[in-house]
């Protein structure tokens, strides 16, 4: 059998919103045959450095390694400036950037419409298959 592509995936979510990207985390943990690296900032490891120059510092190591950025597409994504700075940072780095839209949502964040190199509906075959062929 061939050997498993590791793919680096950042998830791009709000720590008061992070139920999808828990999900998604699970998602992709208990697929079989799919290895990642997760390169988000969960709440439970927080970047060191609270200074705003610092969390834009840190958000930029961990999207740099990253080959996938995941934005999980809910309308709290319109009023996040730190979301705003990681679509920024991926669109830099030249970072393939997968929209996700939530469960139920038919209103996307134009930002996410704009940044997105596609966008997914929020179900594990469509994300996993989405992660597959684009990362």
């Amino acid at each position: 059998m061939p050997e498993l592509k590791t793919r680096m995936l950042f998830i791009s979510h709000a720590w008061q919103y992070d139920q999808g990207y828990l999900t998604l985390v699970k998602w992709f943990d208990e697929e079989p045959n799919f290895s990642w690296k997760n390169c988000s900032v969960p709440s439970t490891d927080a970047l060191p450095d609270k200074t705003s120059k610092g969390l834009m510092q840190g958000i930029t190591r961990q999207i740099n390694p990253a080959q996938g950025v995941l934005i999980i597409a809910g309308m709290y994504a319109a009023h996040s400036g730190w979301i705003d700075y990681e679509i920024s940072e991926a669109k830099r780095l030249d970072k393939v950037i997968i929209g996700i839209r939530p469960w139920g949502q038919e209103r996307l964040p134009i930002k996410v419409q704009e940044a997105a190199n596609v966008l997914v509906n929020w179900n594990s075959a469509s994300v996993i298959s989405t992660v597959r062929s684009f990362v």
